[in-house]
């Protein structure tokens, strides 16, 4: 039977500054597609999947997140403000007290369209926690919208992750997707660091696994994504 989280976080408490000078007004969540924010698209996905509460990480014009997420009826959300940026790790560490023994974790510059199945329950299904400490949810670089890069992550047959080198080009990034038990986060000191610390634990101890998005996946960190994402979206005219 599959275990499928209760929590899940969202990180939104980055400055945004690849998004200037959208970001100067509005905190890079708050920005909207196809009529809601990517707050509420990474909030409304984890609700689907039966998350039964949510903890967002706010830094950047909290005020203002906190205010949009008080408006929302469902699910309940509790905010993780930090008066000191702690980066994606040192944020969910900060977070570890309110989240379960495992946890979807989601960026909030991130949005995606499901395959076959959702891909958070892809997740849950594909996770041993036997096994593993970090299964995270790789996009094909070459469909990927609004990203330019050479990618993160090559994949073996078993599902096991590794690090492009310095002169590579890998076919797999990561998507800001991810399902994280909370172990993988023994021996980390409080403070600011990124989750690729974390990552580079777990695959050290032959525990970080990753599965393949089977639906669209954009990514929204720069105005020119945002853009891209926006007229993607618009040329969907399916149940989103």
């Amino acid at each position: 039977m599959i275990a499928f989280p209760k929590t899940g976080m969202v990180l939104a408490a980055g400055l945004g500054t690849r998004m200037r000078p959208l970001s100067d007004a509005t905190p890079k969540p708050l920005m909207e597609i196809a009529g809601r924010t990517l707050l509420d698209h990474a909030i409304d996905r984890l609700a689907l999947v039966g998350v039964e509460r949510v903890v967002v990480n706010t830094h950047y014009k909290a005020e203002m997140v906190a205010a949009h997420l008080a408006r929302r009826a469902a699910p309940p959300i509790e905010i993780s403000h930090e008066e000191e940026l702690l980066e994606t790790g040192g944020g969910v560490l900060h977070a570890l007290p309110r989240l379960g023994e495992m946890f979807f974790a989601v960026n909030s510059d991130v949005l995606w369209l499901d395959g076959k199945e959702h891909a958070l329950a892809r997740l849950a299904a594909g996770f041993d926690p036997d096994t593993m400490d970090a299964l995270l949810l790789f996009q094909r670089t070459a469909a990927a919208v609004g990203y330019e890069g050479q990618g993160d992550f090559f994949l073996d047959p078993l599902g096991l992750p590794r690090r492009r080198g310095e002169r590579e080009i890998a076919p797999f990034l990561f998507s800001g997707i991810q399902l994280l038990h909370r172990r993988a986060f023994d021996g980390m000191a409080p403070g600011r660091f990124s989750l690729n610390r974390v990552y580079n634990q777990a695959e050290a101890a032959g525990r970080l696994c990753a599965i393949v998005h089977d639906g669209e996946w954009y990514h929204v960190g720069t105005p020119e994504g945002l853009d891209a994402t926006r007229a993607r979206f618009a040329s969907h005219r399916v149940e989103r």
